[in-house]
């Protein structure tokens, strides 16, 4: 992905006002103890205390009973004759149990199999305590003796977990529903997004533990409508503001640590993305003086995106990926693109007009009444359709983000939206398909919205997931865009908006 999208003779522009911002807005994190809900020798439940000893090939497991993201401690002792070598163990941690059998060896995915969570050690004393320095994210965990002498064997006696979060659960109340279902899918949502608060939002407390913009835009959201750490949000919009990429473009990616830093990717979406969490931002906290500073930020990302708009107000069309929307094979973006960029063009002119900036205003208008035209371009009036690229390709994607545009009229909008499950290409993500939710909860299809929302992302949790991932096709479970389902976040951030619907527009 990197390659794909990597700017030429990158460069970072660090804004030292801004960064002082967001450092000065880091979060305090809370920390729990969480300790297995069960644990299994050799396939059989067991009770550590009573174990009689793994010896060499022998394993134990355990089952923390739900989602954690933090610091694992197991306490080890050794039973029978004085150890007189040391063990080699090793320690596999997984979001979901089939974690625990994928092998660095086997991987074939196309991403670096250093993403998967497993570790190799000795330990040369007993009893100890060992604490892995690692931060992890996981439910399962399967401590195997690798290597041990047959004097002596080796008993888990106890595991625990410090979890950390930049909030707490508890203090959310569950939403005002009756309906058991969404109160499920929302206490999912709840502790997905929980997980991914840390010192910034992070897409995924597993991988890639750092923050994207695209992410952002939904965990904001939806921590509007449940914590409420508005801090955390405005920390993350100085730091992608603070950290600029050549010509002033916003990276889609930040890394934290060891030192903050934009990453050379670029996405022409997630960049416009920023306009719209910052207006959303305002708009949830009346914050005049943070919109005025981060307003020349977000104001070059529509300058920027402006330059690939051309005489008939299009946005050009290209064969490298430069607009992320989905994944999905042989995706045409143009169309999405072109009604993201219409949206944020909406967005900038209300901050324009909050901050009495006329001259912004008015050519902002003029440069949206040229892409509104130009997306007339994109509507194929046979098929009554919108159409993407030069092989006028269908998608659903691009319809979805066309209603959310408003490139039609109410009744077409959701006549339009009826017959989605006829077209082709479907979205992938829990990302897009929070934009079709939004889209029917756009044009006042409820009803439509909260079925959905029961089918998707209730469809995640029977298969025994308590947070939502990072891919999802019902129609090909087994689809994975990394070749290896293994590598999969099933704790992601942009998965986490149920809880935003049914507290926001549940009614």
């Amino acid at each position: 992905m990197a390659q794909t999208n990597s700017l030429k003779d990158f460069q970072m522009t660090v804004h030292p006002g801004l960064i002082e911002v967001a450092e000065g807005l880091k979060p305090r994190l809370f920390s729990r103890e969480v300790r297995p809900e069960g644990a299994c020798f050799q396939g059989g439940p067991v009770d550590l205390e009573l174990s009689q000893g793994a010896g060499q090939g022998e394993s134990y497991e355990l089952d923390f009973g739900t989602h954690v993201t933090g610091y694992l401690t197991l306490e080890l002792d050794s039973i029978g004759s004085p150890p007189d070598a040391p063990a080699l163990l090793e320690i596999k941690l997984g979001e979901r149990r089939e974690e625990l059998e994928q092998s660095v060896d086997g991987y074939e995915g196309n991403l670096t199999a250093s993403w998967l969570q497993e570790e190799r050690l000795h330990v040369d004393e007993f009893p100890c305590r060992l604490e892995l320095p690692r931060r992890y994210a996981f439910r399962y965990v399967r401590v195997r003796v690798l290597a041990i002498s047959p004097k002596y064997k080796l008993r888990l006696r106890a595991a625990s977990v410090r979890a950390v979060s930049a909030v707490q659960l508890e203090a959310v109340a569950a939403p005002d529903t009756r309906d058991e279902e969404l109160r499920r899918l929302d206490k999912a949502g709840l502790l997905t997004l929980h997980e991914c608060m840390q010192e910034v939002f992070e897409d995924g407390p597993k991988r890639d533990r750092r923050m994207w913009l695209g992410d952002l835009y939904l965990q904001a959201k939806t921590n509007y409508a449940t914590f409420h750490h508005t801090d955390l949000v405005k920390r993350c919009l100085y730091l992608f503001a603070g950290l600029r990429q050549n010509e002033g473009r916003i990276g889609a990616t930040l890394f934290i640590r060891p030192k903050l830093q934009v990453d050379d990717i670029y996405l022409f979406d997630y960049a416009l993305h920023f306009i719209g969490t910052l207006w959303d931002y305002y708009e949830e906290t009346k914050e005049a003086g943070t919109l005025q500073e981060l307003y020349p930020a977000a104001l070059r990302q529509i300058e920027i995106a402006a330059q690939r708009v051309d005489g008939a107000g299009l946005v050009q069309d290209e064969d490298s990926w430069w607009c992320f929307v989905d994944w999905g094979e042989a995706l045409n973006k143009q169309c999405s693109a072109q009604a993201i960029f219409i949206i944020a063009l909406r967005k900038m002119m209300k901050m324009a007009e909050v901050l009495a900036k006329a001259g912004d205003k008015r050519e902002l208008a003029a440069l949206l009444d040229r892409a509104v035209k130009g997306s007339r371009l994109l509507y194929d009036e046979q098929q009554q359709v919108f159409v993407s690229g030069a092989g006028r390709q269908v998608s659903q994607h691009s319809q979805i983000w066309a209603v959310l545009a408003d490139l039609l009229p109410r009744e077409e909008a959701c006549a339009l939206l009826k017959r989605l499950p006829e077209l082709p290409r479907a979205p992938q993500t829990p990302f897009m398909q929070h934009f079709y939710v939004e889209a029917l909860l756009h044009t006042g299809m409820k009803r439509e919205a909260f079925e959905h929302l029961k089918s998707y992302w209730g469809a995640m949790l029977k298969v025994g997931d308590v947070t939502y991932g990072e891919v999802f096709d019902p129609e090909n479970p087994d689809y994975s865009p990394y070749e290896d389902k293994a590598i999969e976040s099933r704790c992601h951030a942009w998965s986490c908006t149920p809880s935003y619907f049914i507290r926001r527009h549940l009614g």
